[in-house]
């Protein structure tokens, strides 16, 4: 579950933190002062650098920092001293933990439309981001996900340490993964990217460079070195001197001994003959996973998959984040996307009571709704 994920991500990165070292970043205010800035934009020599500024929260984004980090970009892609641009988050326990799920929280209850007005323009700023001409350099570092994985993983150069930890856990908060998400995931190989999708499971270095969420390891230790480097240097020589390539490679990753079971199960047409064969093929970790399922939100579960198998029929990044706008704006009045985040995040009981509350229960119709045209 959503709340679940953090908690175990921020454990395991709990015993990393007394010992990490600087990222040699432009110098960052906290986030208490009184004109803190939640995005803070640097110029290094040849590098622009973006910080997400809100490490008490996670640097979850906020719609004010969607506009930010596009009003920066608009700059920098005209600016012919601007090389590379580097996105980076502020404080010791990652880069961005997703939009600010209490905001949609408060503004579904409200049957508002601030969430589809952030939507809209986070969405344009993940296919913008996509096809940035320049060098956009995103460090993966520690936690990223939901938003922040739209922010980082559609860039062009996408740095993960062992520290990271990056999931789209949208399914326990009664949402669908979004900001590109299901475009990400149905193109990764096999069967893992539906895995990941429906579990909201987190990955480490390994198993993002194997599913295409990123695409260099740089040991925590040489980010700072880095970091550096591109302010002086262009990322292409840069990077060599900083990955795997002459360092050691990132720890292993999980997935690749799960493939074969993996890709058997999750390649049934509907989440219960997934779940089905899940619970009998023998694999103890089969068997657990089904059970992980089996708590999130039977609407999103469903949702997600038939969303997983459209994206991977669409052509462009542009055309799968027009399919999630559809269907984010239905789940922002449906019960169950008020009631996961009451339970993950704002009474924090971690018992949600979803509507309907099984598989089976959840017709064809119903998920044809979040794929219809927004009224």
């Amino acid at each position: 579950m959503f709340g679940e994920i953090v908690s175990k991500i921020r454990k395991d990165l709990h015993g990393s933190e007394r010992n990490r070292q600087p990222m040699g970043r432009s110098s960052t205010p906290p986030d208490t002062a009184p004109d803190a800035e939640d995005v803070l934009l640097a110029r290094h020599g040849r590098a622009a650098h973006l910080t997400l500024n809100r490490p008490r929260a996670l640097n979850a984004l906020t719609h004010a920092m969607v506009r930010r980090i596009d009003e920066a970009l608009t700059a920098w892609e005209h600016d012919p001293e601007v090389e590379t641009v580097v996105l980076t988050g502020a404080g010791e326990r990652g880069l961005c933990a997703g939009g600010d799920i209490r905001a949609i929280y408060e503004d579904a209850r409200a049957g508002g439309t601030a969430s589809a007005d952030f939507w809209r323009d986070e969405y344009r700023l993940n296919a913008r981001i996509a096809r940035w001409p320049k060098p956009y350099v995103a460090v993966m570092d520690g936690i990223v996900m939901g938003g922040g994985v739209g922010i980082s993983a559609h860039g062009n150069v996408r740095v993960v340490t062992e520290r990271s930890r990056i999931a789209m856990p949208e399914t326990g908060i009664g949402f669908v993964p979004d900001v590109g998400g299901t475009y990400l995931l149905s193109r990764a190989p096999g069967e893992l990217g539906t895995h990941l999708a429906l579990t909201g499971a987190p990955v480490g270095a390994a198993d993002a460079l194997l599913c295409g969420l990123a695409d260099h390891y740089v040991p925590s230790p040489q980010l700072p070195h880095f970091l550096e480097a591109l302010s002086t240097k262009p990322v292409r020589q840069a990077l060599p001197h900083h990955t795997h390539q002459t360092h050691q490679p990132p720890p292993p990753g999980e997935l690749t001994a799960h493939r074969e079971w993996i890709d058997h199960c999750y390649a049934a047409d509907t989440v219960e003959e997934i779940v089905d064969r899940l619970l009998t093929s023998g694999v103890q970790e089969a068997k657990q996973t089904a059970e992980t399922i089996l708590t999130k939100s039977p609407t999103s579960l469903k949702v997600t998959l038939r969303a997983m198998r459209r994206a991977r029929e669409l052509p462009t990044l542009e055309e799968v984040l027009a399919q999630e706008y559809r269907i984010s704006c239905a789940a922002l009045t449906s019960p169950d996307l008020v009631e996961g985040i009451r339970a993950q995040v704002i009474d924090k009981d971690r018992e949600p009571r979803w509507r309907p509350g099984t598989l089976g229960q959840v017709g064809d119709v119903e998920v044809e709704r979040f794929f219809g045209t927004r009224p």
